[in-house]
């Protein structure tokens, strides 16, 4: 099958379809929901899912408090396979080394809450309790 790519600088797509398309979310109403809780910015501007993004565009997309910084390449209409969405955007340099950074700071420090599951035992209580107390 054949997905036609468009590079011209006058193409133009909603944000939310190109994020699909691009495969940074599984679906359009994730990517929705992510412009809608202000996780996208194209040129450092909050922006709307019924905001074109334009080939040329610089656009900041935060996933699990992880930051992409992407310039965009080409504009398609529908989702093919990764090799095809990883034509659309070239990740910047300053992007790649923040994004670095911060799966290294993830890999060095684990959140001590990530391990716990559920309500607190007794004993999680007390050791709660007295570290608030301390405070």
């Amino acid at each position: 099958m054949q997905y036609k790519i468009s590079t011209e600088p006058g193409a133009r797509l909603r944000i939310d379809k190109w994020l699909w398309a691009a495969r940074f979310f599984k679906t359009r109403s994730l990517a929705t929901d992510a412009i809608g809780k202000g996780r996208v910015r194209i040129g450092g501007d909050l922006v709307k899912a019924s905001r074109d993004v334009r080939v040329g565009d610089l656009v900041e997309i935060e996933i699990e408090h992880v930051v992409w910084e992407v310039q965009v390449l080409g504009i398609c209409e529908v989702r093919g396979p990764a090799s095809v969405a990883q034509t659309l955007y070239a990740e910047t340099e300053t992007g790649r080394a923040r994004r670095a950074a911060e799966q290294e700071r993830r890999r060095l420090f684990r959140e001590p809450a990530a391990v716990l599951h559920g309500r607190p035992t007794k004993r999680d209580r007390r050791t709660i309790d007295k570290l608030a107390r301390e405070d």
